[in-house]
């Protein structure tokens, strides 16, 4: 698509601003301890997990005129924003509910929740469809045919690279193995849309072939890469940042895979040995793995020639216009990696989220406030708007720690400098 059109296109979605991801951070304990979290989770978190019933009474505000059931018994009521008969809100917008709501569980690890079935259940009784992010410790057969009953649509595993190199980065050496069941499992499921996410770093870039023919030999369809940002954990660990040599590197990469023909065969180090040799090089004879995997960088900030070569689509941060979370606190954002003490929008303890939703994240639909610093002199702000939000976080020397030992930011929006990484001046110089 042609870049102004591409704008035009973003320009109508920010207006509308059509709800379609809600991401709930249902816990922030986890069974590993990733080098590059930026939530800092931890098997004993500071914060319990939200119980279900207050979620629930959140998601409920959320206008959903074509779902046929009867309204959920939270005793929860459309906001009086939200006119029934038109199926617009008070500021105008359309419907948000033209496609379905996804809600994403992520955390810390969801499945460390004993009530993850309920969860799902619950959230399907609603008309929403429901998806999770998971680390694939515990991923059995058994808990896939549970989370599939219980009306899972969705699934993100993480691969962060082969043997050890993965298991360095999980902080743990049974990771692997047990993220590679997972994806071995989920593979399979023609009812699930099924992708493997992958956090490049200096240690498994590579590896990155190795990664592509390994996820290709297991069946798997949809392969999704991203960097680190300098933020939780990942500030002290310099081994995880890719260099600008490096960045460029990858986006050759990933452009390479995305060139290829959609029915090649994958390269020859397959690593499943159970594939029949002509199942592995064709997908043939009913096997249904496939001969082509996409690969897909993520929506971390502009590319400039590495548009759509990359993705396929131009880069779009959607947090807070399409996308929302519940944190757990209950505070009200976007996307859950982005600094939450700078821009959440609200509580879901003392806040109406729809009315939230609807009435306030201007900061994320007008990006103007960030043509500021080396964005000011930029040609490209109109095609990045500044990159993705999660790059604008607070530096470390603006971070102060409150009476209960937990870090606040004592910036303002308005006081933020820079981003922390120019995507476009890494891999366009």
């Amino acid at each position: 698509m042609l870049p102004f059109l591409f704008r035009r296109f973003r320009s109508l979605e920010t207006k509308v601003h059509e709800l379609n991801y809600l991401f709930w951070e249902c816990t922030q304990r986890c069974n590993l301890s990733c080098r590059h979290c930026g939530s800092d989770c931890f098997t004993s978190a500071k914060d319990q997990d939200m119980p279900l019933e207050d979620f629930l009474k959140a998601l409920d505000t959320i206008p959903n005129p074509g779902h046929s059931e009867k309204q959920p018994a939270s005793g929860s009521q459309q906001p009086k924003s939200f006119n029934q008969k038109s199926g617009r809100g008070k500021a105008g917008s359309q419907r948000f509910n033209t496609r379905r709501l996804t809600v994403v569980l992520t955390g810390g690890e969801p499945l460390l929740r004993p009530d993850i079935d309920r969860i799902g259940k619950e959230i399907r009784r609603r008309g929403h469809y429901w998806s999770m992010v998971s680390n694939g410790f515990f991923y059995t057969e058994e808990m896939h045919r549970r989370l599939m009953a219980a009306g899972m649509n969705a699934l993100t595993i993480s691969l962060d690279g082969i043997g050890e190199t993965h298991n360095w980065m999980r902080g743990n050496p049974k990771s692997y193995d047990n993220a590679i069941r997972a994806i071995s499992i989920a593979a399979k499921e023609r009812r699930l849309d099924f992708d493997v996410v992958t956090c490049v770093n200096k240690r498994n870039l590579p590896q990155m072939e190795e990664i592509y023919s390994t996820l290709l030999s297991l069946g798997v369809k949809r392969w999704r890469i991203f960097t680190i940002i300098p933020i939780g954990r990942a500030t002290q660990e310099p081994d995880l940042h890719l260099s600008n040599q490096e960045m460029v590197q990858l986006m050759d990469f990933i452009a390479a895979k995305r060139s290829k023909p959609k029915h090649s065969p994958p390269p020859a180090n397959i690593h499943n040995t159970n594939i029949p040799a002509n199942d592995a090089k064709t997908g043939a004879n009913g096997s249904g793995r496939p001969a082509y995997m996409e690969v897909t960088f993520s929506c971390e900030g502009y590319l400039g020639k590495y548009e759509e070569k990359v993705r396929p689509v131009r880069f779009f941060c959607h947090a807070g216009v399409n996308i929302a979370s519940v944190l757990i606190d209950g505070s009200i954002c976007a996307c859950p990696n982005i600094d939450r003490d700078l821009f959440s929008q609200g509580n879901i303890y003392r806040d109406n989220l729809y009315e939230v939703w609807e009435n306030k994240f201007q900061v994320f639909r007008n990006r103007n406030w960030a043509k500021k610093g080396t964005c000011s002199r930029c040609p490209q702000f109109k095609n990045c708007l500044g990159g993705g939000m999660h790059n604008w976080h607070a530096s470390p020397d603006s971070i102060t720690i409150n009476d209960h030992s937990s870090p606040q930011s004592t910036l303002k929006i308005s006081e933020l400098k820079n981003p922390l990484s120019c995507h476009y001046r890494r891999t366009n110089t």
